[in-house]
């Protein structure tokens, strides 16, 4: 097999991330029928979506900085190997909490080892101008996978259960594994930093003012994303019982589908935006409209299943809208030699919130006594108030802007 370069790489190894993720939001999308099921509460349940993230949060620094010193393309198929062990065996044997909880920390080590990982190998392989596009096309296909994640979930469980949809996701994962074994180029092995850090030194990224002010927004911002993604169908599903709605074409999987893939436009037309009118000033805009709406979704949107709908499709459009630009930022404002710790840092700030963010809303609709019109309102109130928090930060490192955004 003849190894791909340029446009057609970045095509491939997209198309190998929808695939390989397609799986990851299965258990999101069947909670609502899991959780009585397993006769779980909304805490426990808030503990397995929150597992993925935590599991992602300890692996990403070793995984993405191995790349580093080896072959992106190594680390990324033994990601890809995890996930399929983690979707197959889900399927196949999960029985509980403990069960689930262990093979959802699974998939997240996968994770880690193919998200950040993929942005590493894209950026090994194309030149400055070209990386903003291809890490916000890598963002692009992840944001695809993500929405297909919800609908295909709830079509297989409807179709056959739930247990056939996992083992789904682990089959669509080993074409990911075959995909880039088979056409992704080796590389040769990196060369130390110039100054003889080790590998695991993580104290030269920390004093990248530029790269860490975009980690530090991209750890609120996928803390704000996961409880969205984590309690979406959940939310719609109780706005629904509350209004009366027993049918509807937009049903909450279909709508959390529509979500992601609106998300993903806007992460493509944002990182544009990002490249035309300058970086700060896109990703400041993006934080403080999601802060006003997430604040706001809560109480409002509970009161009708066609306004939660349309003020969660709206949010889902602001909260993406600077996903790939906080990406790129870190990316290209890292010194190369160090690029895979510093996407390993920013990743893991960024799971941090991740793990957070569902786990969140879980204990505060438990606190207050179950799921409710006030206790959803405080559950998103509380993540737009540390989304205000982080702008006020972002705003006051003013990290730099990229080669090729025209305020550079």
């Amino acid at each position: 097999m003849h190894a791909l370069r340029g446009p057609r790489l970045v095509a491939l190894v997209c198309t190998a991330q929808v695939l390989v993720q397609l799986g990851a939001y299965f258990w999101p999308a069947l909670l609502p029928s899991m959780t009585p099921l397993w006769r779980l509460t909304n805490s426990e349940a808030g503990w397995i979506t929150g597992i993925f993230y935590a599991a992602y949060m300890v692996a990403v620094p070793v995984l993405v900085t191995l790349t580093d010193r080896m072959d992106a393309k190594l680390v990324y198929l033994s990601g890809v190997g995890c996930t399929i062990a983690a979707h197959l065996m889900f399927g196949l044997t999960a029985d509980g909490f403990w069960s689930a909880l262990a093979l959802r920390a699974l998939a997240g080590i996968g994770w880690a080892g193919t998200y950040m990982t993929g942005v590493k190998l894209l950026a090994d392989q194309v030149g400055a101008k070209m990386m903003s596009r291809a890490v916000t096309g890598h963002a692009a296909s992840i944001g695809i996978s993500g929405a297909l994640s919800f609908s295909c979930a709830g079509l297989i469980a409807a179709s056959y259960d739930w247990r056939a949809a996992f083992v789904a996701a682990g089959l669509s994962a080993c074409a990911a594994w075959l995909l880039v074994a088979l056409w992704v180029p080796q590389q040769p092995r990196a060369m130390p930093a110039s100054d003889g850090a080790k590998l695991f030194d993580f104290r030269p990224v920390f004093r990248n003012r530029s790269a860490m002010a975009y980690s530090l927004a991209y750890c609120v911002h996928t803390l704000e994303m996961s409880a969205l993604r984590g309690w979406g169908v959940a939310f719609l599903g109780f706005v629904a019982i509350g209004a009366g709605v027993t049918e509807s074409v937009l049903a909450p999987t279909v709508v959390l589908t529509m979500l992601g893939l609106i998300g993903t436009a806007a992460s493509v037309l944002g990182n544009e935006a990002a490249i035309r009118m300058g970086r700060r000033g896109l990703i400041a805009l993006a934080m403080l409209g999601s802060a006003v709406v997430g604040g706001s979704i809560g109480f409002i949107g509970s009161r009708s299943y066609s306004i939660a709908v349309g003020m969660l499709l709206v949010y889902g459009f602001i909260v993406w809208l600077d996903s790939s630009s906080l990406t790129a930022g870190s990316a290209g404002t890292a010194e190369p030699s160090r690029r895979g710790a510093t996407l390993a840092v920013h990743s893991m700030l960024g799971y941090a919130g991740g793990f957070v963010g569902p786990l969140i809303v879980g204990v505060i609709l438990d606190m207050g006594g179950g799921m409710s019109r006030m206790t959803w309102g405080l559950a998103f109130l509380s993540v737009a108030v540390l989304m205000l928090v982080a702008l006020v930060t972002f705003w006051i490192i003013r990290p730099k802007e990229l080669v090729g955004d025209r305020r550079a």
